[in-house]
């Protein structure tokens, strides 16, 4: 996939605000033509006008219902070609894992990990036939290692992650490619639109990590360390081969923030750790 010279049509999930509605712009003022979605458009009538003003279209997709792929599905027969796919939608919830019921952790895999599989087994067989195609996942730290009280997120983005680097190999033959963004923090609402776990937190949980952050949360302390343009603007130069994305178009693994740095170092240490602890005796098992 060489560099990208031609207008692309770029279909945004989760844009009335933060990172979505950054991409949004990005990609607008860049020239390409922008599909951007989210669950009631009607609640932000100021954006969809800037939008459409600007040749996009804004729609109403809600990524946790299960007709969503047809979303796409209507949009391709209708000759509307989805070049670049961008899975951005979510939410976090917060409790220990002791706590959290079943249906909290359904909900928070069916937003962050079934919804963006519908849209991309959706899209996929039109970016197969035409030998093209681009899809995004905005993926989190916390999938390589949540803090305490992020089970239910960090599962589910680990989850999509795994999914997505085998996707990649299967559609690479097909001049597809899949891409994975990494997220520290930014200064979007994400860290004041978090939910709590319905169940009481156990008194035993104070002063351990989890209970730790989740006062943490509570304070509204949290101070975010990225900046949410500048990563969408990162973002948007790899997609197309630009800026520093020039010459790296075959790479499917993009960390974004400075928290990323040590979270990536203490997997890796993590892995060197086991591998030198019990290397010996994970040969020693095979026939």
């Amino acid at each position: 996939m060489a560099s990208i010279t031609q207008k692309l049509t770029w279909l945004i999930t989760g844009c009335s605000s933060g990172l979505g509605l950054s991409l949004v712009r990005t990609v607008q003022a860049n020239g390409h033509k922008v599909i951007a979605t989210s669950r009631d458009p009607s609640r932000t009538p100021d954006l969809v006008k800037e939008v459409e003003s600007k040749g996009g279209r804004w729609l109403a997709l809600d990524v946790n219902d299960r007709s969503s792929g047809q979303v796409i599905e209507g949009l391709e027969k209708s000759g509307e070609r989805i070049d670049v796919l961008v899975n951005n939608a979510g939410y976090s919830i917060h409790a220990p894992v002791e706590t959290f019921t079943e249906d909290e952790v359904r909900a928070q895999m069916e937003t962050m990990y079934f919804g963006p599989l519908r849209l991309i087994r959706a899209v996929l067989p039109y970016q197969r036939e035409r030998k093209f195609g681009i899809i995004v996942n905005c993926s989190s730290g916390a999938a390589l290692g949540g803090m305490g009280s992020m089970g239910a997120y960090a599962g589910a983005k680990a989850g999509l992650d795994g999914i997505a680097r085998v996707l990649a190999k299967e559609v690479e033959p097909f001049n597809i490619r899949v891409i994975t963004v990494l997220l520290g923090s930014f200064n979007t609402n994400m860290p004041n639109a978090y939910m709590h776990g319905k169940s009481p937190v156990p008194e035993a949980y104070k002063g351990t990590e989890a209970g730790r952050f989740l006062d943490i949360l509570d304070s509204g302390n949290i101070v975010p360390r990225g900046d949410k343009d500048k990563a969408m603007k990162a973002l948007y130069q790899l997609v197309v081969g630009e800026g520093f994305g020039a010459g790296k178009e075959k790479e499917t693994f993009l960390p974004l923030g400075i928290e990323m740095l040590a979270r990536i170092t203490k997997t890796q240490e993590y892995l060197a750790h086991s591998k030198e602890i019990f290397g010996e005796i994970t040969a020693s098992v095979s026939q």
